[in-house]
C-alpha cells in the first residue's frame, strides 16, 4: 500500500474514533449556552446540573421529588414565533457519557407543561434531551385555546418541530458537533405529535415511536361525545362500575379461546361476536345482568359513531376483552360515577373551548354531521395527523414503530389498524403493479397491536413491551435506525400485580401487524417461547 494511502486510511480511522469519542466531553461550558443566538428563541437558564439529587419543577406528568441525576447542562428556553406564542422547552445533555444521540419526548392530554418523568430516564441512559409544553402552561380544560388560534397552532405541531430544531442546534453547540442520531418518543397525544413529525416534518428525526396516537384527534372527541350520549343521554343507560366484570366476563366467555387458549385475553378483538344482549335482565334490574338500556350503551360503545346522514363511521368503536380494568372503561368511559369518565373530560373540553369557544356548551346538543364537519375544516389541518402518505419519511430513511393496545378505552385501537392500512394502500399506489406494498411499508414501518393492553399499558394483557434481548422499544428502533435490523417481534411482559418484584406473569411475543401471536400447540402458554408470528386467517377477521 502507497504511503499515501496509508495516510488516507489513518485520517478516515482517525475521523471515525474522533466521532465516537466527541461525545464523552462537552466542548463548551454550559454557562455559556445562555448567550446562544437561535431564531424567535430566549435562553432563560443554562446550568450546570452537579451528579445527586435534582428536584424537577412542579409537573401534572409525574411528582416533583428528588431523583438521582448524573450531571448534566440544563438548558431552558421561550420560543415566540408568533406575538401570542409561548413555548416553553428544556434540553438536558449529559455532561460526560453522551451516546451521541438525541431524544425528545412527546406530551400527554392536552399537553402544558414539560414531560421531565420522561426525560429523566433518557437523560440516565446516555441521551440528550428534550421536552416542551407544547405552548401552554396547565393541563386542565383547554380554555387557553379560546380566541388564541396561534396556542392551538402551536400545540398542533409548532411547538414539537421548533423544540427539535433548538434542541438539535444547543446540542451541536454543547457539544461542537452535532447528534448522530435523532428520536422521538410519545403515546396518547405524543403519539399524535410522533405521527404528526413524520409526515409534516420528516427531517426532523431519523426515528420515531408513536404510542397510541390520538392522530385523528377531531373524530377522537366526537367519538368521546358519542360514549357520553350512550351513557348520559338517558339516565338509566349508565352502567355503574359494579357491572363492568359481568361485560368482561360475557365478552371472555364468548372470544377468549378463539386463538386457541384461554389465558383471559382475547387475541385480536375483530373475530369476536360477543352480543351484550345476551346479559340483558329477564326481570328487574339486579347485579349480575343488564337492563335493556345499559345493553343498548355497550353497544353503542362496541359501535362508535357514525354519521346520521350518510351512515359513515366516524370513529371506530371500542374492543370488547378488559371492560372492568382499573385503567379501561371504569377510568375512561363510565367513571367512578355518572359524569365522571376521563372521556367526558377531554370531549367537553375540546368542543367547548377549541371548536365553539363556548364554556356553556351542552354535550347533548352535538351533532354528529354538521359539528363533526366543523371541527374538521376548523381544526383537522391543525392537530389531525392523519396523511396516509409517509413517502418522505421514508425516503429521507426513518424508521417509524407504532404500537396500541387492544384493550385501550381511551384512543380506539382500530383506528391504527386503520390508519395503518391506509398507509399501505398510498405504499400500493405508488408501487408497480403486482409489488408487495406491505412488505415495502414495513421496510421503514411497524405496528405492533399489543392483546388486552390499555391505554399506553397496563390492562390485563403483557404490557411491558422489549426486545427479545430484554431491551425496550427505544433500542429496537436504533437498532433498526443504526443498523438497519428491523424489529420482527417484540416481546410483551406482564408482571403480578404490576409490579417487577413479584414476578413475572406471562410473557407473549407481540407480531408486527397483520401477523399475530400463535400458540405452537406445546409447552406453556404463560411462554413467549412456545409462540410463533403468523397471519391470521383472514376469514375469522370478517364483522
Amino acid at each position: 500500500m502507497s504511503d499515501a494511502r496509508v495516510l488516507i486510511c489513518f485520517a478516515t480511522v482517525l475521523a471515525a474514533v474522533s466521532l465516537v469519542a466527541a461525545p464523552a466531553r462537552a466542548q463548551r461550558s454550559c454557562a455559556s449556552l445562555s448567550s446562544l443566538r437561535l431564531p424567535h428563541t430566549t435562553i432563560t437558564l443554562a446550568k450546570f446540573v452537579p451528579a445527586g439529587p435534582f428536584t424537577p419543577p412542579p409537573s401534572p406528568f409525574g411528582p416533583s421529588r428528588p431523583v438521582d441525576l448524573p450531571a448534566f447542562c440544563r438548558v431552558v428556553g421561550v420560543i415566540r414565533p408568533t406575538s401570542d406564542s409561548h413555548i416553553k422547552f428544556e434540553v438536558w445533555m449529559p455532561a460526560k457519557g453522551w451516546n451521541g444521540r438525541f431524544q425528545q419526548l412527546g406530551n400527554g392530554g392536552f399537553a402544558g407543561s414539560i414531560v421531565y418523568s420522561l426525560m429523566i430516564p433518557a437523560l440516565r441512559q446516555g441521551y440528550a434531551t428534550a421536552s416542551t409544553d407544547d405552548g401552554h402552561t396547565g393541563g386542565g380544560a383547554p380554555i387557553w385555546a379560546i380566541y388564541h388560534p396561534q396556542k392551538v397552532i402551536d400545540f398542533g405541531y409548532r411547538a414539537v418541530h421548533l423544540t427539535a430544531k433548538d434542541g438539535e442546534a444547543i446540542v451541536r453547540a454543547f457539544y461542537s458537533h452535532r447528534a448522530r442520531w435523532s428520536y422521538f418518543v410519545g403515546c396518547s397525544d405524543g403519539g399524535r405529535e410522533a405521527l404528526m413529525e413524520a409526515q409534516r416534518f420528516p427531517d426532523d428525526f431519523n426515528g420515531i415511536i408513536a404510542g397510541a396516537p390520538a392522530n385523528s384527534w377531531t373524530h377522537l372527541m366526537a367519538g368521546f361525545v358519542w360514549d357520553e350520549q350512550a351513557t348520559l343521554d338517558n339516565p338509566a343507560s349508565y352502567i355503574p362500575a359494579s357491572k363492568l366484570p359481568l361485560i368482561q366476563a360475557g365478552a371472555l366467555a364468548a372470544c377468549d379461546a378463539l386463538d386457541g387458549i384461554k389465558d383471559g385475553l382475547i387475541e385480536d378483538p375483530r373475530r369476536c361476536h360477543f352480543d351484550p344482549a345476551s346479559l340483558e335482565c329477564k326481570g328487574p334490574d339486579g347485579p349480575d345482568c343488564l337492563t335493556a338500556p345499559q345493553v343498548e350503551a355497550v353497544e353503542k360503545i362496541y359501535a362508535g359513531p357514525k354519521n346520521p346522514r350518510t351512515g359513515k363511521q366516524i370513529f371506530p368503536g371500542y374492543e370488547p376483552g378488559a371492560e372492568a380494568a382499573r385503567a379501561d372503561w371504569p377510568f375512561w368511559i363510565t367513571g367512578k360515577a355518572p359524569g365522571k369518565g376521563e372521556q367526558l373530560f377531554f370531549g367537553n373540553g375540546f368542543f367547548a373551548d377549541m371548536v365553539f369557544k363556548n364554556p356553556k356548551w351542552n354535550f347533548r346538543t352535538f351533532n354528529f354531521d354538521s359539528d363533526v364537519r366543523f371541527a374538521d375544516a376548523k381544526l383537522g389541518p391543525i392537530l389531525n395527523s392523519a396523511n396516509s402518505n409517509l413517502l418522505p419519511f421514508k425516503a429521507r430513511g426513518g424508521r417509524l414503530i407504532q404500537y396500541h393496545g387492544w384493550a385501550d378505552s381511551a384512543i380506539a385501537p382500530l383506528s391504527s389498524v386503520g390508519y395503518y392500512e391506509s398507509v399501505v394502500a398510498v405504499m400500493r399506489s405508488h408501487l408497480p403493479r403486482g409489488a408487495d406494498a406491505l412488505r415495502e411499508t414495513q421496510s421503514f414501518y411497524r405496528l405492533f397491536m399489543v392483546p388486552g393492553m390499555g391505554h399506553c399499558g397496563g390492562g390485563p394483557g403483557p404490557d411491558v413491551l422489549r426486545t427479545e434481548a430484554g431491551s425496550g422499544l427505544v433500542t429496537a428502533l436504533r437498532d433498526w435506525v443504526e443498523h438497519d435490523t428491523a424489529p420482527d417481534k417484540i416481546v410483551g411482559t406482564k408482571f403480578v400485580d404490576d409490579n417487577p418484584a413479584k414476578g413475572v406473569l406471562r410473557t407473549r411475543p407481540v407480531c408486527p401487524y397483520p401477523e399475530e401471536a400463535k400458540w405452537t400447540g406445546k409447552g406453556n402458554t404463560n411462554d413467549a417461547a412456545n409462540f410463533v408470528c403468523a397471519l391470521p386467517d383472514a376469514s375469522l377477521l370478517v364483522r
